[in-house]
């Protein structure tokens, strides 16, 4: 036993190592034998071999179907060593018009549906190669392709296909190798091959110009695909991502909107879509939807999506893009093998693969059918011989012993091969007619020519090109189709803002955060002392809280309780009448429930030369840059931290034009500082003290930016008496200071509401109620009073109601730019 150990090599072996190089086998195993598809006919191994199973049974196009159990059978009983499922998959998927641009199966019987639902199984099935798998076998029989041992060795199997049809590119293909995979979408037929033949010509050309003919991916269930970027980065580094959205359109009843999808997404069960969409208007995530149903049949998608009487389709649409799959990202990963190795490609080298690919196949099978030619012109040759001297053959073979001694006689006599001599005797007597004579000459003559053309083919560069366009073209009309994904230029400009116009509206908002946008001229204008009109019905519990005016096109920032702000476009608040509750802001921005919107201020834009300055009822200020707050997250941002128990009361803009500060407080107490004495600080930051209290439970009401000493502020009270003063009576103190008096209150006037600044002669005011009415008076006529007064009455309330807030807006219907601009609106 010792001699034995002592005989034999014993070889240390790293675990490590021995583990490596078996994962490697592995890896490359996966990566080549299961889950990439080949760059040339972008066929994986399953779908080489299930088309190869099909043309070897003789299951054509123009054939009766056969059973898919009995397709299967051959497939993984000859080529394909794996479940039966797994192979029957692949099949039904290459039948599938919703994955396939281009189907390689003709399938008969249920192939499962856009849904989700499984297709029958495998023996009830029928299926049948159609004419698009026949050009990618198309001369497969002319020694064209490798063909490489099966599994067990005992068959032969084709190693790529000689396809006529750029696969890769027209069907796309999905797969997760080990460390890697495959991600290539589908595209238009059309486009793919005018790029082909223009490179042909163009061997080149940059991308730029392929992209003139290639637009971008084409996906068999259409959709719209948003932005040429991602497009682009892929094409030039094999990676990149899209974003496809649903194909939709309004349909307008007279009770309310019907938003339709006609396209989905590719790859989105259409199904679990709708079960999606149900779901979320339950829940309440996504408001304003009545009903959803699937109205689809044979002739195409139809999802209608009923929506409340209230509730604005574009709203709607924007919320069911960010929550559902509606919109989905298609990540592109042009990966592919070539010659057993995986690599990353770009469209131009897959072009040139292809193109490369059909040279060889075109070079293999004209040198094949060169070959042949010159056998059949050999044979033809002798058989003249024999029938110029036709008497003597005849002689000859005769007085020949036996077979044998024919051939060899022939071969002496005329100088003949042995396969000559061999067709002479098998020469059927029909053959020496004057008309069959003919008949050799003629397809003598048409040889000679044939062997012409291949040689010419074999020798001339452009010849062959010419070969591989003419059989493209011929593709391109035998598959022609009109492309089905639409694709926009830009994600990013495609806005509903350049469909709607700007224009001035009323929004306004209730204390329970129902907010809805009323155009300017509702609102009629009365004089001091008028009764107001109802802006908007409410719920017991409810009233109007805020409004301001704004352009369409502005962007309001909505600053909650707890110091989170978020922003959205005027004209994506819903329209409503004047009388109308409006819509919940819950479903327009993705506030939490328990916050509740303190401020809400409009900006055309966020330049750095502006500045956001915070005021809360504890009496802290802070100044930040407008900027820091153009990039705000979907769930919103922090704009200010909050001491404990303290909440934000207002926000303003200031600009290289605002001087002061003014803050006005509940017990008619204001303090004016320079905006110097508050310089910028971070957006997360506390802030600095304003104002310090001089009455036990006073706290800040609003607060206003001064341009300059003739600027006119407005105070208004509870009870509605109000007085406007000269910004100049209200003296610079330092900031931090405790404040002199703003208002004379008294019991006929209340506590103090807020204060404006009229610093623009074209502005009136709008005062809102707690039981909702809103009254647009003059400002000409409210005259100047001192500071230390109470004011004059403003609006005539009801016993019990009391303002809550007060706001400024344009005195005739015009554009709001130029004011905006005046006012630092």
């Amino acid at each position: 036993m010792d001699d034995l150990i002592s005989n034999t090599d014993i070889i240390d072996v790293s675990i490590e190592d021995s583990i490596t190089e078996s994962y490697l086998d592995y890896s490359m195993s996966v990566i080549v034998g299961r889950a990439l598809p080949d760059a040339k006919d972008g066929l994986k191994p399953v779908h080489r071999r299930i088309l190869y199973a099909m043309h070897e049974l003789g299951v054509t196009s123009n054939t009766a179907y056969k059973k898919s159990a009995r397709i299967v059978g051959d497939v993984i009983g000859k080529y394909h060593p794996h479940g039966d499922i797994a192979v029957y998959d692949a099949l039904v998927r290459m039948a599938q018009d919703f994955s396939m641009r281009l189907e390689l199966v003709d399938g008969q019987g249920n192939f499962g549906s856009i849904d989700g639902d499984s297709a029958a199984a495998m023996r009830y099935t029928e299926a049948r190669m159609t004419k698009a798998s026949e050009e990618i076998m198309r001369d497969i029989e002319k020694d064209t392709v490798d063909f490489v041992p099966n599994y067990d060795d005992t068959l032969k199997e084709p190693d790529v296909m000689p396809t006529r049809i750029p696969n890769l590119l027209i069907n796309g293909s999905s797969g997760i190798a080990v460390g890697m995979a495959t991600n290539i979408p589908p595209h238009r037929i059309d486009e793919v091959i005018d790029a082909l033949i223009y490179l042909i010509d163009n061997n080149k050309a940059e991308l730029s110009k392929i992209m003139d003919f290639i637009k971008g991916p084409d996906f068999p269930t259409g959709g719209i695909i948003f932005g040429k970027s991602g497009i682009i980065e892929a094409y030039s580094n094999g990676k990149g991502k899209i974003r496809i959205r649903a194909k939709t359109h309004v349909e307008k009843t007279k009770q309310r909107d019907v938003i339709v999808i006609d396209e989905v997404p590719y790859q989105v069960n259409k199904a679990k879509l709708v079960e999606q969409i149900s779901q979320l208007a339950k829940g309440k995530i996504v408001d304003g939807i009545y009903e959803v149903r699937d109205e689809s049949d044979r002739d195409g998608i139809r999802v209608v999506i009923e929506l409340k009487k209230d509730a604005m389709s574009e709203i709607v649409l924007n919320h069911l893009f960010k929550t559902t799959t509606m919109e989905v990202t298609f990540g592109i990963i042009l990966l592919a093998i070539n010659n057993k190795e995986p690599k990353i490609f770009t469209l131009l080298e897959l072009l040139h693969l292809f193109l490369n690919h059909r040279r060889t196949i075109v070079i293999r099978r004209s040198l094949f059918e060169l070959e042949k030619a010159r056998a059949r012109a050999h044979i033809l040759e002798g058989l003249k011989i024999a029938l110029d001297n036709i008497d003597e053959v005849i002689s000859l073979i005769r007085n020949s012993k036996d077979t044998q001694v024919a051939k060899d006689e022939l071969i002496e006599r005329f100088s003949l091969s042995e396969i000559q001599a061999k067709a002479i005797l098998e020469m059927r007597l029909q053959r020496l007619t004057g008309l069959e004579r003919d008949k050799i000459d003629e397809e003598y003559k048409q040889l000679l020519e044939e062997i012409e053309r291949l040689s010419a083919i074999l020798k001339s560069q452009d010849k062959l090109n010419e070969i591989i366009k003419e059989e493209l073209i011929a593709i391109k009309d035998k598959f022609s189709s009109q492309r089905r994904t639409q694709i926009e230029d830009d994600y990013d400009s495609i806005d509903a803002e350049d469909l709607i116009p700007n224009e001035s509206v009323v929004v306004t908002m209730s204390h329970r955060g129902y907010v809805k946008r009323v155009q300017l001229k509702t609102y009629e204008k009365q004089n001091r002392g008028g009764k107001g009109k109802i802006s908007g019905n409410t719920h017991d519990d409810d009233f109007i809280e805020s409004f301001f005016v704004a352009d369409t096109h502005d962007t309001i920032m909505f600053i909650t309780n707890n110091g989170q702000l978020y922003w959205l476009k005027v004209y994506k608040i819903p329209e409503a009448s004047r009388t109308a509750i409006g819509k919940a802001v819950v479903n327009l921005i993705n506030k939490e429930q328990n916050e509740k919107i303190m401020a809400t201020i409009t900006t055309k834009d966020f330049n750095d030369d502006k500045s956001l300055v915070f005021f809360t009822k504890k009496g802290i200020v802070k100044r930040t840059k407008l900027s820091e707050y153009k990039n705000i997250r979907q769930n919103g941002i922090r704009a200010i931290n909050l001491d404990d128990g303290d909440e934000l009361i207002s926000v303003h803009i200031a600009t290289p034009s605002t001087q002061s500060v003014l803050i006005a407080t509940y017990n008619g107490i204001a303090i004016r500082f320079p905006l110097s004495d508050l310089r910028e600080i971070g957006r997360v930051s506390r802030g600095v003290t304003g104002i310090k209290f001089k009455i036990k439970n006073d706290f800040v009401v609003g607060a206003v930016m001064i341009e300059d000493d003739e600027d006119k502020l407005f105070s208004l009270s509870e009870l509605g008496v109000g007085k406007q003063t000269l910004a100049k009576e209200y003296r610079l103190q330092s900031r931090g200071g405790k404040g002199i008096i703003a208002m004379k209150l008294t019991s006929k006037t209340g506590n103090m509401v807020n204060v404006l600044n009229f610093n623009n002669a074209g502005l009136d005011l709008m005062v809102l109620t707690g039981s909702g009415k809103m009254i647009r008076v003059d400002t000409d006529k409210i005259r100047d009073t001192s500071r230390n007064t109470s004011g004059v009455k403003f609006i005539t309330l009801n016993d019990k109601d009391k303002v809550v807030h007060l706001s400024q807006c344009p005195k005739e219907e015009k554009d709001l730019q130029d004011l905006a601009d005046e006012n630092n609106i």
